[in-house]
């Protein structure tokens, strides 16, 4: 067996730009910044580029050290999975800095620690998948609330302008760009858009019912041929 070496695996979202706090744990934890890998990429799965480098090079012995459970991933089912893979398959130890239960090289050559380990995931699988049903079920009974109260639900209700048919001919007919159009009404593109098609669907639902309710058309009478 070589040399064990230490690796560190470092995530950032793409709304959460600074890692300077998970490369100073990393290299508290005696990781040398060379060996730090990192992604910006969401955690909901492992197809990362930086990560998918970092897992070709584990040999058995290595540790990947990260700062929490959550820059390794997000979907805990995957996180036991990829877990599994690394612990067992590969041999590597993980070491998650924030939650010192999860550290497969506490126990020397035993499997004590990958067993504890292995116990305290499966906890937090549980949890997260019971605080994602607990969520489903709050915002179900807080939509059914609001509904029952008669409380508006989506986005704020914009009422058409009181010159918008006016505009609307005057924009349809070309007489004014669509810049002016949105100015004179004050609404945003996407809201005028809307209208536009409401007001569009409005004029075809009248000419609908005006062709049902118009007489038919008088046929002329044959002509018999002598």
């Amino acid at each position: 067996m070589g040399q064990q070496r230490i690796f560190g695996y470092a995530r950032v979202s793409s709304r959460e730009q600074n890692s300077a706090r998970q490369f100073e744990a990393l290299k508290n934890a005696g990781v040398i910044p060379s060996q730090v890998y990192t992604d910006q990429a969401s955690g909901k799965d492992f197809d990362r580029t930086a990560y998918q480098t970092l897992k070709s090079r584990l040999c058995t012995g290595d540790i990947l050290v990260v700062k929490s459970i959550d820059r390794l991933g997000r979907n805990y089912h995957e996180i036991i999975e990829e877990w599994k893979e690394l612990t067992k398959d590969l041999g590597a130890h993980i070491r998650v800095l924030d939650l010192p239960l999860l550290d497969t090289t506490k126990s020397g050559r035993d499997l004590t620690g990958t067993f504890i380990a292995d116990i305290v995931l499966q906890i937090l699988s549980y949890v997260a998948e019971q605080e994602r049903v607990n969520i489903r079920q709050r915002q179900a009974e807080g939509i059914a609330l609001a509904r029952a109260q008669g409380k508006h639900l989506g986005r704020p209700y914009i009422p058409k302008p009181s010159n918008f048919d006016k505009v609307y001919e005057n924009w349809r007919a070309g007489r004014i760009p669509a810049a002016k159009a949105l100015k004179q009404t004050g609404l945003k593109r996407s809201t005028f858009d809307r209208f536009v098609r409401e007001k569009k669907a409005e004029i075809a639902a009248r000419a609908a019912a005006a062709a049902e309710t118009a007489p038919p058309t008088a046929v002329p009478a044959c002509q018999s041929s002598l």
